[in-house]
């Protein structure tokens, strides 16, 4: 019976030290998962990739390819041109189209020449002249007409003329008032329009003889030449592709259970492999999507494997050639410290 009572208070004893040994194995882990709350949060990513494709908005022969892959290029500098002949004389059209138009609009809103205008005034004098002289002739051979010297024929012609000779003179009037008065304000108003046609021609062939220069619109480094001198281009067709210098971001991705870690502004610090440089820079953007998130997300066990991408900005002070695209990198979050930049910012 005593060995039954011993054999049976070995066994209670191995449990309670079982028991024992787990519960302090749980609070270690728990300690151990509290602690690494607190300290720096370390992700892995790869330097953003960020590239321009540049193409001329016109179309037409290559005149000159000034740079190669590799070299750097200053915001603004000419990288390639096309042949611009073409478009100075579309230039030179459209200008002088617009001298045509404002000097038919010139010519309308002054109206006549002075000496037109004395010229219809002296021609209603000739018409009123002409018809004081036929209606004296009418009246004369209307006055014969009882004496028989004069026929009904020649009465009735000399009335027509009469006629004629008045119509004359309303024409003449009318000719001097127009001449006096100018060009109608619905003439004036298409020869304004013409020229305004005229003008947005002239603009868009400056605009189309500018395009013939293809700048570059950033800092950078030409990573390809696609084309070279001579070739023909239809517009839109890439030219070079351009590796923008600044500013350098960082793509990284932080678990669902971190996300509470960090926010937009907050410090981090950025290592590459190849350098024991430090770049310092800030959180400029989190994603509001999660990804590679399951179809149906029932527990709490998949909810962990859910992850947030983010945009690392570094700063522009400590940015340099080293940090190149793709590049893969180290980035410690220092959750105490802000930038206070705004959500968003960059």
């Amino acid at each position: 019976m005593s060995k039954i009572t011993s054999s049976r208070a070995a066994k209670l004893a191995i449990v309670i030290v079982a028991v024992i040994a787990l519960g302090l194995g749980a609070a270690f882990l728990w300690a151990q998962r509290s602690n690494g709350q607190t300290g720096p949060l370390r992700l892995y990513g790869n330097v953003d990739i960020r590239e321009v494709q540049l193409a001329f908005r016109q179309p037409g022969r290559v005149a000159e390819m000034a740079f190669d892959e590799g070299d750097a290029v200053r915001v603004g500098t000419r990288m390639a041109t096309l042949d611009a002949q073409p478009y100075r004389d579309a230039l030179a059209f459209a200008e002088a189209s617009v001298l045509v138009a404002q000097a038919e609009l010139a010519k309308l809103r002054r109206g006549l020449r002075p000496q037109e205008i004395i010229q219809a005034r002296e021609a209603l004098k000739q018409a009123q002249a002409v018809a004081i002289d036929t209606e004296r002739n009418y009246q004369r051979q209307n006055s014969l007409l009882a004496s028989g010297a004069s026929s009904q024929r020649t009465v009735d012609a000399t009335r027509t003329a009469r006629d004629q000779a008045a119509a004359g003179v309303e024409a003449a009037k009318a000719a001097l008032s127009q001449a006096s008065e100018g060009f109608r304000k619905e003439d004036i108003a298409a020869a304004e329009a013409r020229l305004a046609a005229a003008q947005a021609a002239r603009a868009q062939a400056t605009t189309a003889l500018a395009d013939t220069e293809l700048l570059a619109p950033s800092n950078g480094t030409v990573i390809a030449r696609a084309r070279e001198s001579g070739s023909m281009v239809a517009s839109q067709s890439m030219v070079y592709s351009l590796s923008l210098d600044k500013p350098v971001y960082v793509r990284t991705y932080v678990g669902e259970p971190d996300l509470g870690r960090i926010a937009p502004g907050t410090v981090v610090r950025v290592k590459s492999d190849s350098s024991e440089k430090v770049y310092l820079g800030h959180i400029g953007f989190i994603s509001p999507r999660a990804e590679f998130t399951p179809k149906t997300v029932e527990t709490t066990d998949l909810r962990t494997d859910l992850v947030y991408r983010l945009r690392i900005v570094i700063n522009e002070a400590d940015s340099d050639a080293a940090l190149r695209q793709g590049m893969p990198v180290t980035i410690e979050v220092d959750a105490k410290a802000s930038t206070g930049i705004p959500a968003g910012g960059r």
